[in-house]
């Protein structure tokens, strides 16, 4: 099957917009595999679900050839869920790229992936391929070839990158594109580059395979072992990468993935920036992030970027005054676009008099005067001591305040 005979979803995609990012989640198949996160077919559909509301375009369910059991998996997926492009990791040979094609074969024939993968760096060539160069070149275009003949979608990843020759990576792209692959992903697999060298390098590939394959997606795929997954993956854009691969809260092989709630996010905030576009329905993202928890029993951290209980929420004094005057003095999104109900104030020893006095009269209080500087004083001894001050605890020192206070201090109820 020639190049120009196949036509896949992402390929139009990416012909009908230059500036569009792909988003290609990875939750099933890279973030599954880490210890502690590993799925269910029931959990797995029921991820898959909710990623296709989501909106992301390629969903790579799985790795067929790991098991029998994760062929199912794929298979399932593939076929109960309908709109994004399906994909399934294939090792360079043909076994697993057959294996792949079955797992996917309930898919739609363009919303199939078959998504090859070899080491180019000198540490794998040499301690786990146990392979030359050439020999790494022959089996890409071999395999590559393979599955070119039976997918219209395949993706071509270069194992551990950054740490390969940029000479000899360049061969490797070309050998992949010229086999057939539409799309080239450039994996920082261990988290080891920076953003100035990822925006460096997919430039530079950039400049030497599109003369020769015009229509080719680069991809990127961080790791985040040094903390720099998503910065990395949004200097690749800067570079010219056009699709961006992460898992849903960061999940990944030992410090994880980039957080695809994080990437979104942050090419829509900055467009200006990045010039870049995405389609995904970002309202869905807090739903994904805690459905992923729910169903991997896992723990999302407070302060977690877009998705975490903090990431709308204020306590400080000076924060809450600002957002009641004006909600964009201290946040650059809106909870509501990720899915959260609102912002929150949090009240706390750091909280100021006119958030508690607001809070309070929400709660069927006005306070006023004294009455307000007594309930204050009674609120941040108490703050002092237990941290968080919730409703129950705010009405019972407006309640003990009262109970003690002359009968013509000035004190409402709101009606």
């Amino acid at each position: 099957m020639s190049r120009v005979e196949r036509v896949s979803k992402t390929a139009q995609i990416a012909a009908s917009d230059p500036n569009r990012v792909i988003i290609f989640d990875t939750t099933l198949r890279d973030g599954e595999q880490a210890p502690g996160f590993s799925m269910s077919a029931v959990a797995k559909l029921k991820m898959a679900h909710v990623l296709r509301d989501l909106g992301v375009d390629v969903i790579e369910a799985g790795f067929a050839a790991a098991s029998p059991g994760d062929e199912e998996c794929i298979r399932r997926v593939a076929g109960e869920i309908e709109g994004p492009v399906f994909a399934s990791l294939s090792r360079a040979n043909e076994k697993d790229i057959d294996a792949s094609f079955r797992a996917l074969a309930p898919a739609p024939k363009s919303h199939r992936r078959c998504h090859v993968f070899l080491a180019t760096s000198p540490i794998h060539r040499s301690a786990k391929l146990r392979m030359s160069t050439n020999e790494v070149l022959a089996t890409i275009s071999r395999t590559v070839e393979y599955a070119a003949s039976m997918f219209d979608d395949v993706e071509f990843s270069a194992e551990d990158a950054f740490r390969t020759e940029p000479e000899f990576l360049a061969e490797a792209l070309t050998a992949a594109a010229d086999a057939g692959a539409q799309t080239l992903n450039v994996p920082d697999t261990v988290g080891y580059a920076t953003p100035e060298e990822a925006r460096q390098r997919f430039a530079y590939l950039d400049g030497i395979i599109r003369p020769r394959h015009a229509d080719v997606i680069f991809s990127s795929h961080c790791h985040n072992d040094l903390g720099l997954a998503v910065a990395n993956s949004l200097a690749a854009v800067e570079g010219g990468a056009r699709q961006i691969e992460g898992a849903i809260n960061g999940i990944g092989e030992r410090a994880g993935n980039a957080s695809i709630e994080e990437v979104i996010m942050a090419l829509r905030t900055r467009a200006d920036r990045y010039g870049a576009t995405v389609a995904a329905e970002s309202r869905h993202l807090v739903r994904a992030s805690q459905t992923l928890r729910d169903v991997t029993e896992t723990v999302i951290a407070r302060n977690k970027a877009i998705v975490g209980l903090n990431a709308f929420a204020h306590e400080a004094g000076i924060h809450q005054h600002g957002m009641m005057a004006d909600a964009r003095t201290y946040e650059i999104m809106r909870p509501e676009d990720v899915g959260f109900e609102g912002s929150y104030f949090v009240l706390g020893k750091h909280s100021g008099r006119h958030a508690v006095g607001k809070r309070a009269e929400a709660l069927g209080h006005v306070l006023e005067g004294q009455r307000l500087a007594d309930v204050f004083a009674g609120f941040k001894q108490r703050a002092d001591q237990i941290g968080e001050i919730n409703d129950a605890e705010l009405t019972a020192i407006i309640a003990a305040v009262t109970a003690s206070a002359p009968q013509d201090t000035t004190y409402a109820t709101a009606g």
